[in-house]
């Protein structure tokens, strides 16, 4: 009865901005409040997958940034309605692959200086705080120590992996920052909060793609890469997930910094403007987004989950933190509407999936004639459905989503 009453709560409100002006479409996420299609998700991931090790489809126990992302959002889940089954996954997770003496396990290598190993860190404060467990804190330490002495370019840009070297991707600063401005200020390292914040700065600068106010998935400072403009040492298109990482770090990141940070009110202006790029690529029949955002309706060219529920949680967090106003609440929802729509499911055993997701995609590495960056290139990466990368991200956008309910 609880959860009905929020919803028509939630329900009014929206009628209301509807009435305001500021929607023309009918409100309804199918007569389920969003907390609900979060637990139904975590759940039916849950029971795809009851041992978190295995997430996204592994064969062996790995230490790896998309398990770090569906605990981080079983771990939030846990934090709104105490239900214990979705902290004990996250748990798990940490408890599997980092030993009795902190060191973390399944392929970790500080020497790699990979920023995805870093993701997973998320999940250690929380774990820690309620264990006092000396383990978790020795591993994010380690992890700390990876991005004191990570490969950076001139300017103090991370790269994106040692072995790609002076590359930024936006990838990359959801992976490491949000864990470093946290260690600032959990640990109180002042200048752990400066550099997640330089790297926001940083990529911001390079990455701008300036006809439609989006960012280009990479950079390369020496324009030494065959995926690089030699002028700007971008990458030719705007992917959807890559800006989708970028707008969860930015909202992530300032978490974490201080109202007096100096750099606090430059950071929430990045904010705004990345997100009102977002916003005017949002496709208005669907309410979801493109694989390649700058290429809209091209031929081949599809609606992607991933991406969807990323700025979904993104335009929903920055809406409860007082960053942006009404019309990106009103677009988180039509965006969640939307995904429903799109691409939620229901299996004959009852559970949900979460459809058309883009695998994975990337620039240059060990096949570089197939990761160029073109148009054709992000369409023919493999589609498949519940990767992980829609699943965490889907989670979190509920979480936010009922935050309003709870305000009103």
């Amino acid at each position: 009865m609880k959860s009905k009453i929020k919803y028509c709560l939630f329900s009014l409100l929206f009628c209301h901005l509807i009435s305001s002006g500021q929607s023309n479409q009918k409100v309804s996420f199918q007569g389920i409040p969003p907390i609900e299609w979060s637990k139904k998700m975590a759940d039916a991931d849950q029971k795809r997958v009851p041992n978190p090790v295995y997430l996204d489809g592994v064969k062996f126990p790995k230490w790896n940034y998309t398990n770090g992302l569906v605990c981080l959002a079983n771990q939030k889940l846990f934090d709104y309605t105490k239900e214990q089954k979705y902290w004990d996954y996250g748990l798990s997770y940490a408890d599997q692959l980092i030993d009795k003496d902190g060191k973390i396990l399944g392929g970790y290598a500080l020497e790699k200086y990979n920023l995805d190993f870093v993701n997973s860190g998320k999940i250690l404060f929380e774990i820690y705080k309620k264990t006092g467990a000396e383990r978790y804190k020795t591993a994010m330490d380690v992890l700390h120590k990876q991005l004191e002495t990570h490969p950076r370019n001139s300017d103090g840009g991370y790269w994106h992996k040692k072995s790609y070297p002076w590359q930024m991707w936006l990838d990359g600063v959801y992976m490491a920052d949000p864990f470093s401005a946290e260690y600032g200020a959990v640990f109180n390292v002042p200048k752990a909060i400066d550099d997640a914040i330089l790297q926001a700065e940083l990529i911001q600068k390079h990455t701008f793609e300036p006809k439609t106010g989006l960012n280009f998935h990479g950079y390369d400072e020496k324009r030494e890469q065959f995926w690089a403009n030699k002028t700007t040492g971008t990458s030719s298109h705007v992917w959807g997930r890559a800006q989708g990482w970028y707008c969860m770090a930015l909202v992530d990141i300032l978490d974490f910094v201080p109202q007096n940070h100096p750099k606090r009110k430059e950071l929430v202006q990045i904010v705004q403007k990345v997100f009102a790029a977002v916003l005017k690529a949002q496709d208005k029949d669907s309410g979801v987004w493109w694989q390649v955002m700058d290429q809209p309706r091209k031929q081949g060219n599809y609606l992607e989950s991933t991406c969807s529920t990323m700025f979904i949680y993104s335009f929903a967090k920055a809406y409860n933190k007082g960053y942006v106003g009404l019309k990106y609440l009103n677009a988180a929802r039509t965006g969640f509407e939307g995904v429903l729509k799109q691409f939620i499911k229901e299996n004959p055993d009852g559970t949900i999936s979460i459809t058309k997701c883009c695998a994975v995609a990337g620039l240059g590495g060990k096949n570089p004639q197939d990761r160029d960056g073109s148009f054709e290139y992000y369409i023919s990466e493999p589609i498949r459905d519940n990767d992980a990368k829609a699943v965490g991200p889907f989670i979190m956008a509920g979480i936010e989503l009922q935050k309003i309910l709870d305000k009103k």
